[in-house]
């Protein structure tokens, strides 16, 4: 009897010690998010914010701000321009353990849209950290699009929190919002974004 207490003290404290390693190195805790992602947790919302659903009956897109990104060229890109494509924005930063789990998805969802040109990918790290993204792409072999503020972020797009994704329509107006880490590449995120490319 006193062995197996023995035995049980000695796994609970290795279990323990496990866990505490998991949480304090960012890696372990990126493949635990990805790992729990996989069992069906972390769906993303993809309803239009009801905020933005009042607010764009009554303020036409063309009206909103102006919002611009630069790519690693320093090429300016206008959400405007790319009217009349569906457009997934996501919203992260190279210190983001929970923005880097969630990136293999996108990039998963990003491969079904391959040679599709009526949707736009961006991932917009929001720091101006080339270097690191960079290095976070070649690390994960991710390819990726990425994206720098060029101008301020609409704070209905992106809040206090990443990683946030926001989808816009074809008229330029929200037509998802997700803060948080979220599995892109379930099945239901795929026909949501074709459903707006068929609108």
């Amino acid at each position: 009897m006193a062995d197996k207490k023995k035995v049980w003290k000695i796994a609970s404290n290795v279990l323990f010690g496990v866990l505490i390693i998991a949480l304090v190195v960012p890696t372990s805790r990126m493949w635990i998010q990805q790992g729990l992602m996989k069992i069906g947790l972390f769906k993303p919302n993809l309803e239009t914010p009801k905020a933005e659903a009042t607010s764009t009956e009554n303020k036409p897109a063309s009206n909103q701000p102006e919002v611009s990104f630069t790519d690693d060229n320093d090429k300016i890109t206008h959400i405007s321009d790319l009217k009349g494509k569906v457009v997934f924005l996501n919203f992260w930063a190279t210190w983001c353990p929970p923005c880097k789990a969630e990136m293999p998805s996108i990039q998963q969802l990003k491969e079904k849209f391959a040679g599709n040109d009526q949707v736009v990918f961006m991932l917009v790290e929001i720091e101006q950290n080339k270097e690191g993204a960079h290095a976070f792409l070649k690390e994960g072999k991710l390819d990726l699009p990425i994206y720098y503020p060029a101008t301020e972020i609409p704070a209905n797009w992106l809040g206090q929190s990443i990683p946030t994704t926001v989808i816009l329509d074809k008229a330029g107006n929200i037509a998802a919002h997700h803060e948080g880490m979220a599995d892109y590449s379930r099945k239901e995120v795929y026909n949501f974004i074709t459903e707006l490319i068929n609108k």
